[in-house]
């Protein structure tokens, strides 16, 4: 048979493959040249190569506690649509709308059909549900849009996420999700209602996709750089994946070894995906690749034992049984571990023509391989063991009714019953250290990181590689001098290049640019220096985002962790009325227990003590967490959380609004498309927000620039911004500080250009620029006033993410404090609202007559 991989340069040389050879043996690690070399292996050396793969396997479930043990899972494939957008030309599973309605058919499966089949397979002892479709079949077939508008619907992944959850309470079966290309807000929908999700790479290879002819061309989502995408989503999400490649169809040994190597890439990264399926091209009839030859059994069993050797022992590697005719010794000498999903029920509906084989038989086989055929779910162990983040608490119970709690495996006289997919209960009961913002620096822990910091953040090697090109400082050559003079002329003719030119000022001329700005401040908002008497609330620092800059979210056992209850936010803002208030900033870790209805409990809470309170809360990550946890839109949510007492919103989350630098900064936060459109729609909904950038850490001044682009681009549009506020990295105790990639925080020159640019390149459209005392102190400030700023935020009175931070500057400052920093900037202050209208006569003397004496904050556990 013709071999199924294209031909590249040659052949390899004896020696070549001999040398290779003896580096997997050696166990040296592989790049990407040896492994297109190992991938031809055949006869001896293919021999070869299969044993060294088996002792890596071997020495990886040793240190797993499953010596001898290969895996798979008991389950029903639910073929939940078989309309897709896309054009893939070796596929049978997709069809088209007329072809179902000839068969009888819907264009989705109804409830009732996906329940009978769950509930005949819980009823035979399958465990998962298998969920498979095709990509977005709204997007090209209208007969599918109309389905999903009369079932209520918005698009397919709100039906997939209501299945989901019907199959969980009526039927006990895991899912797992198979849906295509997700976005990142795709996966906080579906990670609730779903242990574990997948979708394959298939390969790296762009002109398979791009090339007329090829396997994927006119498929959308077969672009390789957009799976990858999907792969590092799910890893940033911390979504158990499962992911691999599908080999012969037209791809070069290099392609391939290529690809692997991209798995492998994502995989440290995120340490999220949690099988690799090695699968090997059938040629079917009725498809445009009828006529090409599979895969043969050598080059897939060649491919799987470079892949463990590429992946290690820690990976699991799967090959579908029922594609390989009987040879499964052949597999298991060659490095897997698991045998993927099995049916005693359903047919393989993407392999139709290809029989599951009976597990008896599969575990006699595998008996006489030397290994003992065991159960596991769709998640696999050593994710179960993990739990959170990995698992949302709404699906513990489902999985711990199955899973063995020793071995994370299933257990084999588990029959799968439905349980109520609901939130945790006693969500606002006070725990941990809810007194944090007075007793951070004396108690609690006392080393710089947290005990989890080489797993939690994700591979920080991987990191350093992937920040470097970003921190690379830029050559300008723009006339700084020309630039100053279209800046004093007219700022919103100002250049991209003349700007970044503005922003490496330095010297004499970063004073005339400060001198600039503050002329434009002066000019648009006169030189009162506004400030607000305002508290903040951080209700939670339970969090398991990732993100690498914060100090402040802790996992729900450490030492510093806390969750205030609903009366103890209230107690808190009626406290802050007390002595002058007039606005509660509050905002929370994503913490796994809090309902997306949690949000709405809060701001009503503070509205019901405290009706004359401005509630300004909740970040746009936040938001989305709490639509996606609702399965509501960001629309939707936001308009029940203006209802229950929202006002405005912090522009807070921003960070960089740059995803080269935001997945440096963070694993998990929000990707830079959705912070926009939480935040456009917000403003559409009549809900105004603040605007942010932190900055000083991985970036350089060209990101600087087009995150003020952006925001001026974003204020023009909706006019809904407030102001916009500097948020100067602080270091000290950051993650990605402390593993040495981002810098120790922006210099006082940084903080001058960044201030002054901020006021010229968002001129006219965002009247106040902000500075932060919390974060560069009195000194500090004053220096910002005199360089453009005309706000300095607010009291605060409580002050927690900073300080974990480890800013030095406190947690609250008197209204004298706050007159004297802008006294020392040569300026009159004045106090405002959050929208910066005039403070009512009463609420102006209840801050005088309790300025500099702020109660002692209320007790918060008995």
């Amino acid at each position: 048979m013709t071999t199924s991989a294209t031909p590249g340069p040659g052949r390899p040389t004896e020696n070549s493959m001999r040398r290779a050879l003896k580096r997997a043996r050696d166990g040296v690690a592989l790049d990407a040249s040896e492994a297109a070399v190992l991938l031809q292996a055949r006869g001896e050396d293919l021999t070869d190569l299969a044993a060294s793969a088996a002792r890596v396997r071997d020495a990886g479930l040793e240190q797993a506690g499953r010596p001898g043990v290969i895996t798979y899972s008991k389950s029903v494939f639910i073929p939940l649509t078989r309309l897709c957008r896309d054009k893939c030309h070796y596929c049978t599973f997709v069809t088209v709308p007329g072809k179902l309605r000839r068969a009888g058919h819907g264009m989705f499966m109804s409830p009732d059909e996906v329940l009978d089949i769950a509930r005949k397979g819980a009823a035979l002892g399958c465990k998962e549900a298998l969920i498979t479709l095709g990509d977005k079949p709204e997007d090209r077939w209208p007969e599918a849009r109309e389905w999903l508008d009369a079932h209520g619907y918005d698009d397919t992944i709100a039906y997939v996420r209501a299945i989901s959850v019907r199959i969980l309470e009526e039927t006990g079966l895991l899912p797992h999700l198979n849906p295509g290309v997700m976005s990142w807000t795709d996966f906080q929908r579906l990670k609730p209602v779903a242990p574990s999700m997948g979708m394959m790479l298939e390969t790296t290879a762009t002109r398979l996709w791009s090339e007329p002819g090829g396997p994927h061309h006119g498929s959308p989502d077969k672009e390789p750089a957009v799976r990858l995408r999907v792969l590092e989503d799910a890893g940033r999400s911390s979504v158990p994946f499962t992911s691999g490649l599908l080999i012969g169809i037209g791809e070069t040994y290099e392609e391939r070894a290529e690809s692997l190597f991209a798995l492998r890439k994502v995989s440290r990264a995120y340490h999220g995906i949690q099988e690799l399926i090695i699968q090997n091209f059938r040629a079917k009839p009725d498809t445009a690749m009828r006529g090409m030859p599979d895969a043969e059994l050598d080059e897939l069993v060649a491919t799987i034992a470079v892949a463990r050797h590429i992946m290690g022992p820690a990976a699991c590697l799967q090959a579908p049984p029922n594609l390989v005719e009987g040879e499964y010794e052949r597999l298991i000498g060659a490095g897997i571990d698991d045998w993927g999903g099995v049916s005693p029920l359903t047919i393989d509906h993407v392999n139709p023509e290809r029989p599951w084989p009976q597990i008896e038989e599969l575990a006699g086989r595998s008996r006489a391989a030397g290994f003992e055929l065991r159960e596991r779910l769709c998640v696999y162990p050593e994710f179960v063991r993990r739990g959170e983040p990995w698992l949302d608490p709404r699906l513990r119970p489902h999985v711990a009714a199955l899973a063995d709690p020793e071995t994370g495996l299933a257990r084999p006289d588990a029959l799968p019953t439905g349980l109520p997919w609901q939130e945790p209960e006693d969500t606002f009961t006070p725990t941990g250290r809810t007194d944090l913002h007075r007793t951070i620096d004396t108690e609690g822990r006392t080393s710089d990181r947290r005990d989890d910091y080489d797993e939690v953040y994700g591979d920080w090697d991987a990191l350093r590689e992937a920040a470097a090109p970003g921190m690379a400082p830029q050559r300008i050559d723009t006339d700084v001098r020309e630039a100053l003079r279209t800046a004093a002329d007219d700022p919103t003719r100002l250049t991209d290049a003349e700007a970044l030119a503005l922003f490496h000022a330095d010297g004499p001329a970063l004073d005339a640019l400060c001198r600039i700005a503050d002329d434009v401040r002066r000019s648009v908002v006169g030189d009162e220096v506004t400030y607000i008497v305002t508290r903040n609330i951080n209700f939670t620092n339970v969090c398991y985002t990732g993100c690498r800059f914060c100090a402040f979210a802790q996992r729900r056992t450490d030492a510093d962790a806390y969750t205030l209850s609903l009366s103890q936010v209230a107690d808190r803002a009626q406290q802050a009325w007390d002595v002058g208030a007039v606005e509660v900033c509050m905002q929370g870790g994503i913490h796994p227990d809090l309902p997306g209805t949690a949000y709405f409990d809060i701001a009503k809470a503070v509205k019901e003590r405290v009706p004359g309170m401005h509630v300004h809360a909740f970040s746009p990550m936040e938001v989305v967490n709490g639509a996606t946890r609702t399965g509501m839109s960001i629309r939707e949510w936001l308009t029940a959380a203006k209802e229950a007492g929202l006002d405005t919103i912090p522009g807070t989350a921003a960070e960089i609004l740059d995803d080269e630098v935001r997945w440096i900064l963070t694993k998990g936060k929000l990707p830079t498309a959705t912070w926009i459109e939480v935040v456009k729609t917000a403003h559409e909904l009549g809900i105004r927000s603040s605007s942010t950038m932190m900055y000083g850490h991985v970036d350089q001044p060209r990101h600087w620039l087009g995150h003020l682009r952006t925001l001026a681009g974003i204020q023009r549009e909706t006019g809904g911004f407030t102001e916009f506020v500097t948020l100067p990295f602080i270091h000290t105790n950051a993650p990605v500080y402390l593993a040495g990639i981002a810098r120790p925080g922006p210099t006082t020159r940084d903080n001058r250009a960044v201030t002054a640019m901020a006021r010229l390149l968002l001129h006219p459209w965002i009247p106040n620029i902000q500075t932060s005392w919390v974060k560069l102190g009195t000194e500090g400030a004053a220096e910002m006033l005199r360089s453009g700023a005309n706000d300095l935020g607010g009291t605060l009175m409580e002050e927690t993410i900073s300080r974990m931070a480890g800013s030095s500057y406190g947690s609250y400052k008197s209204v004298r404090d706050l007159v004297a920093v802008a006294e020392a900037a040569g300026r009159p202050a004045k106090p405002r609202t959050t929208l910066y209208g005039e403070v009512p006569d009463e609420r102006r003397q209840a801050a005088a007559d309790s300025d500099g004496h702020l109660p002692e904050l209320l007790p918060v556990l008995d």
